[in-house]
């Protein structure tokens, strides 16, 4: 005969004058269910160290500054050479270009050759845009890089992994959608105003018409770099009057383009679509869209960039120093 009584988390029974202690039926069930899931043992070998060097790459990491000039001045290289490389294909161009004026037309918003008119009518003014055009777009993205570089070092790597991506699917733009300027466009009536008024400075007009291709203007990327400095500033900044600006940037910007017959406003178009593409690649390598990044990063075990400068405790492992005592301090009691 047997007899169970239970105890606690054990119950006792008895054999024959002998008595066992053996879990109870609820604790025993409660156990399996809290117990860890078995796990995948990591991967060793080839396969672990590839797998461990892919995750590092995608890992946000102190920027060095003389990779990032080198690699910058590569890009700006290779990115001007492939554009200027894509052939000048003037009739398809023309062709494209008005198309493209038909469409706005259809839609009721073929707007620029009236912006053109007026602001070229005001002669500072529309001097004042070529310059813009001609510097601010190389002038501003380097002055956000350089601003990322330095305050936002843990966001840096992403955010310029959406310019440069920005960049490259912009070149695919040209090689196949050539586009002719406003400005170039065969019966039409837009000015071009780097030429009339002899202002130095665009790639596309002028002295320096024969260094670019002048049919490379869908998308544009006078619009989706400038967008690209304006969102970032208004994603990072802290002050307001700077997040305004950061969104007056791109705007003013689209006001220049067509002002200068530069393009059309459906090439700032194809430019956000490039930009939306960019920040699409940055989100899938680096799991988040840059501004959703640590500020700091790493720079080595145990250590954070810019330490000192963001104002941060030491780690608790890191004993803060004392300095020896000299035998002034001695007498002094200190």
């Amino acid at each position: 005969m047997e007899d169970s009584v239970p105890m606690g988390e054990t119950q006792v029974t008895s054999h024959e004058g002998r008595s066992t202690a053996d879990p109870s039926p609820i604790a025993a069930r409660a156990a399996s269910e809290t117990a860890p899931a078995p796990t995948t043992p990591p991967a060793s070998g080839k396969t672990g160290r590839l797998l461990a060097r892919f995750r590092a790459l995608r890992m946000p990491r102190r920027p060095r500054l003389w990779f990032e000039i080198l690699l910058i001045a590569v890009s700006y290289w290779l990115y001007s050479l492939v554009r200027n490389a894509v052939p000048e294909q003037k009739a398809q161009a023309l062709r494209n270009a008005d198309w493209i004026w038909s469409a706005e037309k259809s839609m009721g918003l073929a707007f620029e050759e009236t912006v053109n008119h007026a602001v070229n009518s005001v002669t500072w003014l529309i001097v004042s845009m070529n310059y813009y055009y001609a510097t601010l777009h190389f002038v501003v993205t380097i002055g956000v890089l350089i601003w990322l570089f330095r305050r936002h070092p843990g966001r840096y790597a992403a955010t310029r992994l959406v310019l440069f991506a920005t960049t490259a699917v912009a070149l695919l733009g040209y090689y196949l959608y050539p586009l002719a300027p406003p400005r170039l466009m065969n019966g039409a009536n837009f000015i071009d105003t780097v030429l009339l008024h002899e202002t130095w400075g665009s790639m596309a007009s002028g002295n320096f018409k024969n260094m670019s291709n002048q049919y490379a203007a869908m998308p544009s990327m006078h619009i989706g770099w400038s967008l690209w400095c304006g969102l970032t500033i208004f994603a990072l900044a802290r002050a307001p009057w700077a997040r305004i600006l950061g969104l007056l940037y791109p705007t003013l910007t689209l006001v220049v383009i067509v002002a200068t017959a530069n393009h059309f406003w459906l090439d700032a178009v194809g430019g956000m679509a490039c930009l939306a593409f960019g920040y699409g690649v940055s989100r899938v390598w680096y799991g988040a869209l840059p501004h959703r990044l640590p500020k700091w990063v790493p720079d080595r075990p145990g250590r954070l960039t810019a330490l000192r400068a963001a104002r941060l405790p030491r780690p608790a492992s890191e004993p803060v120093p004392h300095p020896e005592k000299t035998p002034e301090s001695s007498r002094s009691g200190a």
